[in-house]
C-alpha cells in the first residue's frame, strides 16, 4: 500500500527520507545539523530533520521509532519511546533522542537518527459502561503470565 506524502524542505542540509531496502517498513530520518552534536550520558536532545510533511488524511499517522543499530550499539534511543506525527501537523519533524550509554555520543550532520513509518489510524468512539465483558485474563497485567 502506498500513500502520497508531500514534503517541504525547511533547512538547506535536510534530506528526503529514504527506505534502505525494498522490504523496509520504515524510512530513515537524518539529522539536519550545521555541525556535530555531542549528547552527554543521560542527556536528551531534539534533533531537527529539516522537513515538514503533509499526508493529508486523518486516516494515517506517521510514527517515529529509534533505529535499532543506534540504540543497541551506541545507546541513542527516542526519549518518548515512539514519536507520533498527526496528519494535521505541519511543523518540522524532530527526533527526541536520549543517550542511555555511559559515554558521550556524537551525532554527525546527515546521520540517520530515527525511522518513520505511516500507519492507518482507527479513532475510538467512547461510551461509558457499568460493566465490561469477562475474559480469561481479566485484570491480570504487568507480568501476570511470567517475567
Amino acid at each position: 500500500m502506498e500513500i502520497n506524502v508531500r514534503i517541504k524542505i525547511l533547512r538547506e542540509n535536510a534530506a528526503i527520507p529514504a527506505y534502505q531496502t525494498p522490504g523496509s517498513a520504515c524510512c530513515d530520518l537524518t539529522a539536519a545539523l550545521d555541525g556535530p552534536l555531542t549528547v552527554l550520558p543521560g542527556e536528551r536532545v531534539l534533533v531537527p530533520t529539516g522537513i515538514a510533511l503533509d499526508f493529508g488524511s486523518a486516516e494515517y499517522a506517521a510514527l517515529i521509532f529509534a533505529r535499532s543499530g543506534l540504540a543497541s550499539k551506541r545507546g541513542l534511543a527516542l526519549s518518548n519511546g515512539v514519536g507520533v506525527v498527526d496528519s494535521d501537523y505541519r511543523g518540522e519533524i524532530k527526533a527526541a533522542l536520549v543517550n542511555l550509554s555511559s559515554e558521550p555520543q556524537v551525532i554527525a550532520p546527515g546521520e540517520r537518527i530515527a525511522q518513520m513509518g505511516f500507519f492507518p489510524v482507527a479513532r475510538a468512539v467512547f461510551e461509558t459502561a457499568a460493566e465490561l465483558d469477562e475474559t480469561e485474563r481479566g485484570a491480570g497485567g504487568f507480568g501476570h503470565t511470567g517475567v
